[in-house]
């Protein structure tokens, strides 16, 4: 804190000194930070020129075989049709059953060449990919992870180049350099730090202010209430599906509800069954108890439960007596508990030690054993109060930037893309659902980048309307050195023929900016904008007669699919609102803004766009789908049975309709499916990404 290494002061944060440096330890700490994803190489390039290349390199991380690059190399190796492979690598549903293997077999069985008849083919090649799951494949570059050394670099390990300019990489991971007692500093890339930056600045440029992040104030009542909403999309840490769940239940009221939100959403208290009582104390549902007063000094500020990994460290030395360094070894035999490829299970070691610890200090054999499976539950990743309560800080400000600054807070995130679970149409949805205006891209308005457009309102009682104007960058095939020929030339352009004389863009640029409306300032016919554009020549118009065409106005539909295809968005009619007017069948279709209004258990029809898909670890294989159409997203829940019977509908639907029942918790809403149908065939010319996580 005193090296402005973490902006969170160990007055307020109980932080175990023992997680840093202990004398078992014996070697020195990890160093973690983040910076502006933006402005990372210019810090790796600082380290360079501090320390020199000859003292300072990247460590080298092992990429082992997963599912998909497991199937390929032994596809490759079996000489199967390389589109075959593609296919089936892409197809991850089938993979813990080995009869949707054969079934995939069986529709490419039209190659000669993959000798698929005989069943056992099929079984050796299933169980190669089995057999190498977790095997290394290759070394690649350490996202960040620097060592910094005394002497040159070589005389410890070999050095070489990166494929990346101006690099250095040894060939040690990070275990090898944990076990060398070697300093590591990981310089690590946060797309959020970048988007607050800019945010802050938009503020400071077109609100008059002269805001900092310091200056953010604490304690803001309409922050949490927006928080307790779930109002969190583009909120840093608290805007996945699960969080926005978690929301409302937990209901965050201070800074340290944001750590313990942050910390809980995780598969450590997951798996270690502590979110469920927690809530139950937080709600007053269940009473508190603890066994001791040293194990109340430890957890009564989660209420008894154990949320962080400090935590746990601490329950073992005042309920086990294992000391400070001790317990920081079990910490790391954690990890190697959450590790399903390594065999080496170092925490059951400590079981017995810390039983028997338990047991002479009086406490039951019972508690002993509960303890210890939440500790295997953290092994699966349990978080750390540190980072929690650092991520908090960002939470909290961006939280705070979205209420009292939504404009510029969109703005922001939309320019430090890719970033977070949302794709920049859905943040321009969630904009639209706050009021805020967002104006097409325009040739006479437009910079590379989305920007703010600030004008005196007098008919609303804000002093400033504030809307997003959307920037050149989103165009497909656009460049930023095209768009620099516009914004350096003199605007506004009065024509195509004034467009075309300043700039010098090619007719394929011409075709972009006029296939999005870039042109409608100076000709509001898209078509005819194209049409003009086709016929313009250096020095000369091929058409000059004809540009009196009038062509009749493209359909909102027509407009719509070219929109997504170019930009990957529109600003007219949500497809689905277009849908529901045109066919009947989608009238009986609930909105998202409907699902409030409807009972616990009641059968429901409804349909969208699939933005997301998530199939968490710690989820039993159920799978998370959002579904977006023009009032919102609704979250659906997907059941194993019905994954395996609507299969093709859910890996394969851009549009979806889903027949289920509304499950309500407060306001949290769900929709548990029954049945999924496919609506490909209506936006079959729509080009439209899910994001997908694990």
């Amino acid at each position: 804190y005193c090296l402005f290494i973490t902006e969170v002061s160990p007055e307020h944060i109980s932080l175990l000194f023992e997680r840093f440096i202990s004398k078992e330890r014996n070697e020195p700490p990890d160093i973690d930070i983040d910076f502006e994803h933006e402005r990372r190489e210019e810090v790796i390039q600082y380290i360079y020129k501090r320390y020199t290349r000859e003292r300072a390199a990247i460590a080298a991380t092992v990429i082992t075989y997963k599912p998909r690059s497991a199937i390929k190399d032994v596809g490759k190796a079996f000489g199967f049709n390389l589109n075959f492979i593609e296919s089936i690598s892409k197809s991850l549903a089938w993979w813990d059953r080995k009869s949707d293997l054969e079934k995939k077999f069986v529709e490419y069985n039209q190659y000669d060449n993959l000798s698929i008849k005989n069943s056992k083919n099929i079984e050796y090649f299933y169980d190669l990919i089995k057999q190498i799951l977790g095997f290394p494949r290759h070394l690649s570059q350490h996202v960040g992870g620097f060592i910094i050394t005394r002497g040159p670099t070589s005389e410890l390990v070999p050095v070489e180049n990166a494929s990346m300019p101006d690099r250095t990489v040894i060939q040690w991971d990070k275990e090898d350099i944990e076990s060398l007692g070697l300093l590591k500093i990981d310089i690590l890339a946060l797309g959020m730090l970048t988007a607050i930056h800019r945010c802050l600045d938009l503020i400071n440029n077109n609100y008059s202010k002269n805001l900092s992040i310091q200056k953010i104030p604490k304690n803001d009542k309409s922050t949490y209430d927006m928080l307790c909403t779930a109002d969190s999309v583009g909120v840093f840490q608290v805007e996945s599906r699960a969080q926005m769940t978690m929301l409302p239940r937990l209901k965050p009221r201070s800074f340290y509800d944001l750590v313990i939100e942050i910390a809980i959403v995780r598969p450590g208290p997951i798996q270690g069954g502590m979110v469920h009582p927690y809530l139950k104390r937080r709600q007053g549902l269940e009473s508190v108890s603890y066994p001791s007063n040293e194990i109340k000094d430890v957890l009564e500020c989660t209420l008894g439960i154990p949320v962080f990994q400090e935590q746990v460290i601490r329950l073992a030395m005042v309920a086990a007596g294992f000391s400070g360094g001790e317990a920081d070894q079990l910490r790391r035999a954690m990890a190697s508990w959450s590790n399903k490829y390594n065999s080496k299970n170092q925490l059951a070691m400590f079981e017995e030690k810390l039983t028997r610890g338990m047991l002479k200090n009086g406490y039951d054999l019972e508690f002993a054993r509960n303890l210890f499976k939440q500790i295997q539950g953290f092994g699966v990743y349990g978080f750390p109060e540190s980072h929690s309560a650092s991520f908090a800080l960002l939470a909290y400000a961006s939280a705070w930037l979205k209420c009292h600054y939504p404009a510029a807070f969109y703005c922001s995130i939309m320019n430090s893309q890719p970033m977070g679970f949302y794709s920049v149409s859905q943040l321009i949805q969630d904009a639209k659902r706050h009021d805020i205006k967002i104006k097409s891209i325009d040739i006479n308005h437009s910079s590379w980048e989305h920007s703010l457009e600030n004008s005196i309102s007098h008919n609303s009682k804000k002093k400033h309307d504030i809307s997003i104007r959307l920037g050149f960058c989103i165009i497909k095939g656009f460049s930023n050195k095209d768009s620099s020929k516009i914004t350096t030339s003199s605007r506004p352009f009065k024509d195509i023929d004034d467009f075309y004389k300043k700039t010098d863009l090619s007719k394929t640029n011409l075709n972009l900016l006029s296939s999005v409306g870039a042109f409608n300032s100076i000709s509001k016919n898209r078509r005819d904008a194209q049409w003009h554009s086709l016929g313009l020549q250096k020095n000369q118009l091929l058409l000059r007669n004809n540009n009196n065409v009038n062509f009749p106005y493209q359909s909102e539909f027509h407009k719509m699919w070219e929109d997504y295809n170019i930009t990957g968005l529109t600003l007219g009619e949500h497809p689905m609102s277009l849908i529901r007017k045109e066919s009947k069948a989608f009238k009986m279709c609930k909105r998202n803004s409907d699902l409030e209004y409807l009972n616990q258990k009641q059968e429901i029809l409804i349909a969208g766009i699939v933005t997301g898909r998530q199939r968490p670890g710690t989820a039993s294989g159920v799978i998370f789908l959002t579904l977006e159409d023009e009032t919102g997203n609704s979250n659906i829940i997907i059941w194993k049975n019905i994954q395996e019977k609507f299969r093709e509908a859910l890996l394969r639907a851009q549009f979806l309709m889903v027949k289920g029942f509304i499950e309500k918790e407060g306001i949290v809403i769900h929709i548990v499916a029954t049945e999924l149908i496919n609506l490909n065939d209506r936006i079959k010319e729509l080009n439209i990404k899910a994001r997908n996580f694990k």
